[in-house]
């Protein structure tokens, strides 16, 4: 993980991600072109924020932790370059799921 994502810290209730690389080979040994390839959604937290304010001011905690799995959707997301890597930034709300 690079060192620039480890200074990055999100705000309010963002999380950065790195989404895992796509298949490029199946179990065959055939290499798939980049056409017929979907876009990997699962991804690893690799920094989170404090997490949103509800009403009065409280904070509600974030439900992903760093190096945690998660399910994204196909789209969506801000793309962030650090160094020579590259990050997404999404809201706590848009993640899908957590894998255990």
């Amino acid at each position: 993980m690079s060192g620039l994502a480890r200074k990055l810290i999100p705000l309010a209730d963002r999380v950065l991600i790195k989404r895992v690389k796509p298949v490029t080979q199946t179990a065959g040994g055939i290499y798939l072109p980049e056409s017929s390839q979907k876009k990997e959604v699962e991804a690893e937290v690799v920094a989170v924020g404090p997490g949103g304010r509800d009403r009065n001011g409280e904070i509600i905690p974030m439900s992903v932790s760093v190096g945690d799995k998660v399910l994204l959707p196909e789209y969506g997301g801000n793309n962030v370059k650090l160094g020579e890597e590259e990050f997404q930034l999404f809201r706590n709300d848009d993640i899908l799921g957590k894998f255990e």
